[in-house]
């Protein structure tokens, strides 16, 4: 398990510079598996580098895409597969580790086409809006590919929302529950990023 301060979608990607000897020990064991794989889930409390950190239960399973190393750490690749519930955290020695079960797939009803869309439409308006104030990772016109599943999870990974919103569509029962909730948040960005400032009288 890899606990971060950010949340990973399925059908996203993931970089992580890897220097903490607990994670170079993960890889170590990893790359000698079958499945070059890691769970990500999000830091409730405390900080990503030394331990001792409170874990959401709810996460994503990563596979390892490439590796490289540069400068003394080690540059990952991944992206998101299946999600994945936390059943009980193990001993973090000598890296963290957790049995887990997975989470259903979302699956697709073509009567989610307009929501879809709707949702399109919110994310790349609030990622036009937020560009104003803020640098992002992802710019508004941001190719998305894949099966209408897929593209609602890519939809949810570029939004710009906070880790706590992020996490909460994360657990999404239906691809309907997902693209309602990306589009009302994005829509509540966009509102608030584009009231007008109000009178300092």
């Amino acid at each position: 398990m890899f606990p971060l301060g950010t949340v990973l979608f399925p059908h996203m990607p993931l970089r992580l510079r890897v220097f903490e000897q607990r994670y170079l020990v993960m890889l170590s064991t990893l790359l000698q598996s079958d499945a070059a794989e890691f769970g990500v889930v999000l830091i409730e409390r405390g900080q990503e580098v030394g331990g001792g950190e409170k874990r959401f239960g709810l996460g994503t399973v990563a596979e390892i895409t490439s590796l490289g190393t540069q400068d003394g750490f080690i540059g990952l690749l991944a992206e998101g597969r299946q999600r994945i519930r936390i059943d009980e955290w193990l001993d973090d020695d000598p890296h963290p580790r957790a049995e887990v079960s997975p989470v259903p797939e979302l699956t697709w009803d073509e009567q989610w086409r307009a929501p879809l869309a709707n949702a399109e439409r919110a994310v790349r308006r609030s990622l036009a809006v937020s560009s104003e104030f803020s640098e992002l990772t992802w710019p508004a016109d941001i190719g998305i590919q894949g099966d209408p599943v897929a593209t609602a999870w890519q939809l949810a990974g570029v939004a710009p929302l906070g880790p706590l919103d992020q996490v909460g569509l994360l657990a999404a029962t239906s691809a309907e529950e997902l693209l309602v909730g990306l589009t009302e948040l994005c829509d509540g960005i966009s509102a608030d990023l584009s009231a007008p400032w109000p009178d300092d009288a």
